[in-house]
């Protein structure tokens, strides 16, 4: 099973990881650990090339993460709040977690937005607050991007190293990669299922 899923990453190309990226950062629960550590796998088999793949990745989690920031520039409370308490369940967020969000912002300054881009799901969070405060575009980006660049290059290049230790060992690799697949799922549908609003609480 590992092989189809590595060969699906593989066909998929550089446009597919790009999709891929931007997906994970807009639809959970895709985890990026999984789509560029498994390039990394793809660079180690040389079916991919490392820095076409960092390229791609980097592109599209950028382009992800300025999705929400874009909401929350364009579209403001007024609009947000209705959208997130209607969609909260599937996105295992309410209202109360974007504006703590939005004020750890503005408290720390927009340098959350580069560190906050090594934290499982507030790499993402963080950038509807940075859209809410109108943060600059141009600085957005910018910090976005080299919290990506770092973040995947050493996932990619862990991947890499992973396939190459486990050269002789498929077996055990395949097993990390699905059980990596399954942890991503297991933990989304484990925040959906025992989310509650904290109005209900």
């Amino acid at each position: 099973m590992h092989d189809f899923i590595i060969a699906a990453i593989e066909q998929g190309g550089y446009s597919g990881i790009f999709l891929l990226m931007v997906l994970e950062n807009v639809v959970p629960p895709i985890p990026s650990e999984v789509i560029m550590g498994l390039g990394g796998v793809a660079v180690a088999r040389g079916t991919m090339e490392f820095w076409p793949l960092m390229a791609a990745g980097t592109l599209g989690s950028t382009a992800g993460n300025y999705a929400w920031y874009w909401l929350g520039e364009h579209w403001g409370k007024r609009r947000l709040e209705p959208f997130v308490d209607r969609w909260g369940l599937w996105l295992t967020v309410e209202w109360q977690d974007v504006e703590r969000a939005q004020r750890f912002f503005r408290r720390h300054g927009p340098w959350v937005v580069l560190v906050f881009r090594f934290l499982p799901f507030f790499r993402t969070m963080i950038s509807l607050p940075a859209g809410l405060a109108h943060m600059g575009r141009v600085r957005f980006l910018l910090f976005t991007a080299a919290g990506v660049t770092v973040w995947n290059f050493l996932l990619i290049e862990g991947g890499r190293r992973l396939a190459v230790w486990l050269d002789t060992s498929q077996d055990v690799l395949g097993w990390i990669i699905i059980g990596m697949l399954l942890v991503g799922l297991a933990g989304y549908l484990w925040r959906v299922v025992t989310w509650k609003p904290r109005a209900l609480h």
